[in-house]
C-alpha cells in the first residue's frame, strides 16, 4: 500500500489518511501519512497504564529537521491556530508505504530520508528508525513534543511541568509530571541539549469537525542531534518506563515487520490487510486475560462488541486459545445473567447496560465449538455461565429485561439504551427500542437452543428439554408478533402489542443466525426489502431513506452525530449477518455475491484508516467514512465472511490505467 507525492503534497487529502499500530495492551501509535496530527488521539507513544485502559498520550510527536552541509531542512508538518501550517515538511514528501509498517520518505538536497515507525508488541514502547541515502553525511535533529495526558483530554501550558531531563545509564529519562510514567529514550550516538520550552496552539482538525475542543500546547524538554551516514540506519526507542537491556530500535522495527507480515500468512490484498488489522483489537486484560478493543482511537473493550467480533478476529484465524481466554475472562464478570457492556477507561466497576451482550456470548460459545470441536471447554468452563444467562433472562434481571408469558424477551428502562442502537443526545435515547426488539428474539431463540444442546451434552436432560420447549414457544410467538404481510418484512420492535415497522437491518438476525426463525418464503421477502432499501457498497443503512427520521450524513458535533448514528448511518459490520442470510438462502450464488461485494469494498482500505475498516459511513452517497478509523466488528465480520469464501489470493480491483 503506497501513496505518492501527488497525495502527500495535498495537505487536505493527506490529512484524511491515517495509520495505526497497536501494541496488544490497548496502547497504540497513530498519525496521518504526512505526520500531521489531526486528532487528540494521535501520538507516537500512547500507553495503556492498566491494560487495556488508562491510556495516556506520552510522546505526541517528534519535530524533525535534517541538516545537509550548511542547509537545514525542517521536515515536520503541524497545523496551528489561525490556519497556519508550519513547518511544511509535506512539500518534501515523496512516498508513504504501509509495508506493513508506516514509512514516510522525504527528498532533501538530492538525497532521501525515510522514517519508519513500529510499536513494540506486548510492551509500552515505540521505535522510530531513520534511513538516509544522500551524497554525504547529514545531521538529524529530533525534538520530542510531550502531551502527558489522558488520551481523551488536551494539555495546556502550565507551571507544573518538570523541566530537567535525567539519565538511566545511556538512556535519557523525561518525567514532566509527578505520578506519570517516565519516558525513557534510547538514542545511541545522539547528543542531547536541554532547552525546555512550550509549543503553543496546535490545532486538531478532526476534533474541530467533531464539535470538540481542538487546540493543545505541547512541552519540549530539549533536542537530540545525531549524525547520519548513507546506508546506515539509526533509531530512537521510546519506552514508558525503564528500557530492558539489549533492546534497540532497529531490532524492534525488524521484529514487528516480520510479525505483521506473518499474520497475513501469504494472503494478498483485502484478506491480508484484514488479517493484520484483526490483530490490533485483541489485547491483554489484567495479567493474563484477553479482551477486544472495540475500536480505535477512543473505544475501550465492550462486551457486546467483543462477542460479535470474537468469531472473525479469533476463530476465522484459528486462534482458538485466545477465544477461550476471552470467553473465560468475560464469564468471570457475569452478574445476574448479564455480561458487562463496558469496562470504563478509569478502571471503575463494569457497566451492565446491554440486553444482547450476554446472548451474543452464548452464540460465541457455539461458534467456538463449531470451529474447534472443543466440547470439553464448553461443558467444563461455559455451561454454568450459559445456564446463568438463560435463567437470569427467564426470571428477569436489570433494566426490565425479562421473559414474557409468550416466551419473548422484553426490555426497557427510561433513559437507558440497551440494544446495539445505543446513541443518546443528552438524556434522550435516540432509538430507545423498549419492548421486544427483533434481533433480541432471534438471539434469545438461538441461545435457548444452544443451551439445550450444551445441557444435553452434559447429561442434563431435563434442563435440555425445558430450554428446547421454551425455544419452540418463542418460535410460535415470534411470527405472530413481528411479521407484517402488508409490509413484507418484520417489525423492528413490538411494544404493548404495537409493532414499529421502521425498516431496519436488525430483522436479518432472524434469518442469518445459526438457528433461523423465519420460513424461507418470508425470509426471501425480508432479504429483498433489505437489499432494495438498506444495502450500499460499504454496508447496510441503519434506517431506510424513506423514513422521516432518516439522517443521510454522519457529521457535525456530538448531538448531530448521535442523532444520525442509528438513523440511516451505514454500518459495514452488518454485512456479516447480511451475507449469512444471503448464503443460507442462495447457496453458491450467495457466495458469489459476497465475493463481488468484498471486491468492490476493498478500495476503502486505502482511505481513512489505511489497511483497516472504519466504524461507519454516511447513509447518502458517496458514503464518506466516519467514526473510529478502525472498528473491531467491522474488520471481524468482513473477515468472517471472507473465511466462508475462496479468497486465498484476493486482489484489490485495479486502479485506473492498471492491467487487470
Amino acid at each position: 500500500m503506497r501513496l505518492e507525492a501527488d497525495v502527500l503534497r495535498d495537505v487536505a487529502r493527506a490529512a484524511g489518511q491515517e495509520w495505526l499500530l497497536a501494541d496488544g495492551l490497548g496502547g497504540y501509535a497513530s498519525s496521518t501519512v504526512i505526520g500531521l496530527n489531526t486528532r487528540r488521539y494521535h501520538g507516537l507513544l500512547v500507553a495503556a497504564r492498566t491494560p487495556p485502559v488508562g491510556r495516556m498520550v506520552l510522546l505526541s510527536r517528534l519535530e524533525e529537521a535534517l541538516t545537509v552541509g550548511e542547509r537545514r531542512h525542517e521536515l515536520s508538518t503541524n497545523a496551528y491556530t489561525g490556519g497556519v501550517v508550519h513547518p511544511r515538511g509535506f512539500e518534501r514528501a515523496v512516498s508513504f508505504e504501509l509495508d506493513p509498517l508506516p514509512t514516510l520518505t522525504f527528498e532533501v538536497d538530492g538525497g532521501r530520508l525515510a522514517r519508519t515507525v513500529a510499536r513494540v508488541h506486548g510492551e509500552p514502547a515505540t521505535a522510530v528508525v531513520y534511513a538516509y541515502d544522500g551524497p554525504g553525511p547529514a545531521v538529524l535533529e529530533l525534538r520530542p513534543l510531550l502531551a502527558y495526558r489522558d488520551h481523551h483530554a488536551l494539555q495546556r501550558e502550565n507551571e507544573a511541568v518538570h523541566r530537567e531531563a535525567d539519565r538511566a545509564g545511556e538512556d535519557l529519562v523525561l518525567a514532566p509530571y509527578d505520578g506519570c510514567p517516565p519516558l525513557h529514550l534510547r538514542h545511541a550516538g545522539a547528543a542531547w541539549q536541554g532547552d525546555g520550552c512550550w509549543y503553543r496552539g496546535f490545532e486538531y482538525a478532526r476534533e474541530r469537525e467533531r464539535g470538540l475542543d481542538f487546540t493543545e500546547d505541547l512541552w519540549s524538554p530539549g533536542v537530540l542531534r545525531v549524525p547520519l551516514r548513507p546506508g546506515k540506519p539509526w533509531g530512537l526507542l521510546a519506552w514508558a518506563g525503564p528500557i530492558p537491556a539489549g533492546r534497540t530500535a532497529l531490532d524492534a522495527v525488524a521484529a514487528e515487520r516480520t510479525r505483521l507480515r506473518t499474520l497475513a500468512r501469504g494472503s494478498e490484498g483485502l484478506l491480508g490487510h484484514l488479517r493484520r488489522a484483526a490483530d490490533a483489537f485483541v489485547v491483554r486484560r489484567g495479567e493474563s486475560g484477553r479482551s477486544v478493543i472495540a475500536g480505535y482511537h477512543w473505544f475501550a473493550d465492550w462486551g457486546r462488541d467483543t462477542m460479535i467480533a470474537l468469531p472473525g478476529l479469533c476463530l476465522t484465524e484459528g486462534r482458538h486459545d485466545v477465544a477461550r481466554t476471552i470467553l473465560a475472562e468475560l464469564a468471570r464478570h457475569v452478574d445476574a445473567g448479564m455480561v458487562p457492556n463496558r469496562f470504563p477507561d478509569g478502571g471503575e466497576p463494569p457497566e451492565y447496560n446491554a440486553v444482547d451482550a450476554s446472548l451474543w456470548m452464548v452464540v460465541a460459545v457455539n461458534r467456538l465449538v463449531e470451529a474447534s470441536g472443543d466440547h470439553e471447554f464448553a461443558r467444563k468452563r461455559m455451561k454454568d455461565t450459559v445456564a446463568a444467562i438463560l435463567d437470569g433472562y427467564k426470571s428477569g434481571t436489570r433494566h426490565g429485561i425479562r421473559m414474557m408469558p409468550d416466551g419473548l424477551l422484553t426490555q426497557g428502562e427510561a433513559g437507558v439504551q440497551l440494544t446495539w442502537m445505543d446513541a443518546k443526545v443528552g438524556d434522550r435515547v435516540v432509538t430507545p427500542r423498549e419492548g421486544c426488539a427483533v434481533e433480541i428474539q432471534a438471539l434469545w431463540y438461538n441461545a435457548l437452543l444452544i443451551g439445550s444442546d450444551l445441557a444435553r451434552d452434559a447429561g442434563e436432560t431435563r434442563r435440555a428439554a425445558e430450554w428446547a420447549e421454551l425455544a419452540g414457544r418463542v418460535r410460535e410467538s415470534f411470527l405472530r408478533a413481528f411479521w407484517s404481510d402488508s409490509a413484507g418484512y418484520l417489525a423492528d420492535v413490538v411494544a404493548d402489542g404495537t409493532p414499529d415497522l421502521s425498516l431496519r437491518p436488525n430483522q436479518l438476525y432472524a434469518i442469518g443466525l445459526p438457528h433461523a426463525l423465519l420460513p424461507r418464503d418470508k425470509a426471501l421477502r425480508v432479504l429483498d426489502v433489505v437489499k432494495r432499501h438498506l444495502l450500499t457498497p460499504v454496508g447496510l443503512r441503519s434506517l431506510a431513506p424513506s423514513d422521516p427520521q432518516y439522517h443521510g450524513r454522519y457529521d457535525g458535533g456530538p448531538r448531530s452525530r448521535d442523532a444520525a448514528y442509528h438513523q440511516g448511518t451505514v454500518w459495514p459490520y452488518l454485512m456479516g449477518i447480511y451475507f449469512d442470510a444471503v448464503i443460507r438462502l442462495h447457496g453458491e450464488a450467495g457466495k458469489a455475491a459476497a465475493r463481488q461485494w468484498l471486491g468492490a469494498f476493498a478500495p476503502h482500505l486505502r482511505e481513512a484508516g489505511l489497511g483497516t475498516v472504519s466504524e461507519v459511513f454516511d447513509g447518502d452517497p458517496p458514503h464518506r467514512p466516519g467514526g473510529a478509523i478502525a472498528q473491531a466488528w467491522s474488520v471481524a465480520e468482513l473477515l468472517r465472511v471472507a473465511g466462508r469464501l475462496d479468497l486465498r489470493r484476493p486482489r484489490f480491483p485495479p486502479r485506473e490505467g492498471e492491467p487487470i
